[in-house]
C-alpha cells in the first residue's frame, strides 16, 4: 500500500483536511467507555452529559435490555436479508404494528435510521414536476432527500407562513398538475422551537399540499404519552406522512414512516432505502418495541413529567421563555469561540460539544444543550454556575 499521502485520492484528502482545519471547523470522534445516561466516561474522565438526545433516559434501561435479550434467544441477531428477502421477522411486525398504535395511523414502517426512512420516503413520493416546499431550517436528511427527488424546491424562512402560502400559489399557478408537498419539523433540532402546526395545516388544506412532518425531537417527549406534536395540537389526522425516530427519547435505534395503509404498502415496493437495506437486528426492534410501551404508560407519563420540571427549572434559572422542547441553544456565533467554550465546559466537567458550520448556518455557532428526565436538580445547577464562569 502506498504510504500516506503518496496517491492522488490521499493528496486530494489531506488537501481537504487541511482546508477544513484552516476554517477551524475540524470534526473527530471521542469515544463513551459505557452506557448513555447522565454521567458518562470519556477519556477516564466523568463528565455530565447535557449533548445527548435520550430525553426519557431509556437507552440504559434495564426492561430494554431484557427485551433484546429475549428477542436474541427467539431470533438471533442478524436479519440475514432486506425485509423483502427474507429479512422481515416477527420482531419487525410486531415493532411496526406497534409503532402504528402508538401513532394512531393505520400503519407503519420502520428504517434503519432517519436519513434512511427520509431518503426513502420523500423521493419515493415526488419527482420531476412537483414541488416541495421547505423549511429553511429543516433538518440535513430532509434537504438532501427533497433534492435526490427530482422536484423543484422551495425554499421558505423559518415558520414564515406568509412565504410558505406564497411558494404554495406559485407552485399552483407554475405545476398545476404536481403534487405540492411541504416539509417541516415539529420540533427543529438546534434551536429547539415549534412549528405553528395547526396553521400549516389550514394552508395545506386551502392549497391541496400533502405534509411530511418530522416528529424525530418530539416523539415520547411532547403530546398524550408522548405521541408528538402533531397529537398534541390536534392535528395529526390531518398530516399525511409522519416521520420519527426510535433512536431519540425512545432511546434506540432507527426511524419510521406512520400514515395510512396505501402509505406503506407504496413505500413497501418504492422506498430505495427500504428495500435495498439488510433490515435491523430484531433484538434492536424488539427493545425499540419495548421503548415504545413504556413511553405510553404510567412510568412514560413520570418520565415526562420530570423531564419538563427539569427543563422548567433550567429555564427559569437562564431566565428564558417558556420551554418549546429538551433542547436549550446557547447561541455565540463564531466557531471558534464555540469551541473554546466546549472545551472549557469539558475541562469543567461538562459535556457540551459546539455546534457549528456546516450543521448551523456561519455565524450562528452555538451549544445545544439537552435535558433528559435522569438529571437532577443539582447537576442543571451546576451547569449553569459553569456557563456563567
Amino acid at each position: 500500500m502506498n504510504p500516506e499521502g503518496d496517491c492522488p485520492l490521499n493528496r486530494f484528502l489531506l488537501s481537504g483536511l487541511e482546508e477544513i482545519e484552516s476554517r477551524g471547523l475540524t470534526r473527530s470522534l471521542s469515544a463513551l467507555e459505557g452506557p448513555q445516561q447522565t454521567k458518562v466516561v470519556r477519556n477516564g474522565c466523568e463528565l455530565l452529559n447535557f449533548s445527548s438526545n435520550d430525553y426519557l433516559g431509556l437507552a440504559a434501561h434495564p426492561a430494554l435490555k431484557l427485551a433484546a435479550m429475549a428477542e436474541w434467544e427467539r431470533s438471533g441477531f442478524g436479519s440475514g436479508s432486506s425485509r423483502l428477502i427474507c429479512g422481515t421477522l416477527a420482531a419487525h411486525e410486531e415493532l411496526d404494528h406497534a409503532i402504528a398504535e402508538f401513532k394512531q395511523t393505520e400503519a407503519a414502517l420502520s428504517f434503519s435510521s432517519g436519513y434512511a426512512a427520509a431518503m426513502g420516503t420523500i423521493p419515493a413520493l415526488c419527482g420531476a414536476g412537483d414541488v416541495i416546499i421547505l423549511d429553511k431550517l429543516s433538518h440535513a436528511c430532509l434537504v438532501d432527500a427533497a433534492r435526490l427527488s427530482g422536484a423543484v424546491l422551495r425554499v421558505f424562512p423559518h415558520n414564515d407562513l406568509g412565504k410558505l402560502e406564497s411558494h404554495l400559489k406559485w407552485a399552483a399557478s407554475k405545476y398545476p398538475d404536481g403534487k405540492k408537498l411541504i416539509i417541516a419539523e415539529s420540533i427543529y433540532s438546534m434551536d429547539g422551537d415549534r412549528a405553528p402546526l395547526r396553521e400549516i395545516v389550514d394552508l395545506k388544506e386551502r392549497h391541496g399540499a400533502w405534509i411530511f412532518l418530522d416528529e424525530a425531537h418530539a416523539v415520547g417527549v411532547i403530546g398524550r404519552q408522548g405521541r408528538g406534536l402533531a397529537d398534541e395540537e390536534g392535528v395529526a389526522d390531518h398530516i399525511e406522512i409522519q416521520m420519527g425516530t426510535l433512536g431519540k427519547a425512545l432511546g434506540c435505534h432507527g426511524a419510521y414512516i406512520a400514515g395510512s395503509t396505501p402509505l406503506r404498502d407504496f413505500l413497501i415496493n418504492r422506498a430505495r432505502s427500504f428495500i435495498f437495506s439488510t433490515s435491523p437486528p430484531a433484538p434492536v426492534a424488539a427493545a425499540s418495541r419495548k421503548a415504545i410501551e413504556i413511553a405510553a404508560s404510567p412510568e412514560g407519563d413520570a418520565l415526562r413529567a420530570k423531564l419538563w420540571s427539569n427543563l422548567r427549572y433550567l429555564q427559569s434559572l437562564l431566565s428564558r421563555k417558556d420551554a418549546a422542547s429538551a433542547i436549550f441553544p446557547i447561541l455565540i456565533g463564531d466557531e471558534s469561540k464555540a469551541v473554546e467554550t466546549s472545551k472549557r465546559l469539558l475541562h469543567a466537567g461538562f459535556l457540551i460539544p459546539a455546534i457549528r458550520f456546516p450543521t448551523v448556518a456561519k455565524g450562528s455557532s452555538r451549544l445545544r444543550v439537552t435535558l433528559t428526565a435522569t438529571h437532577l436538580p443539582s447537576e442543571i445547577e451546576a451547569l449553569v454556575q459553569a456557563l456563567s464562569l
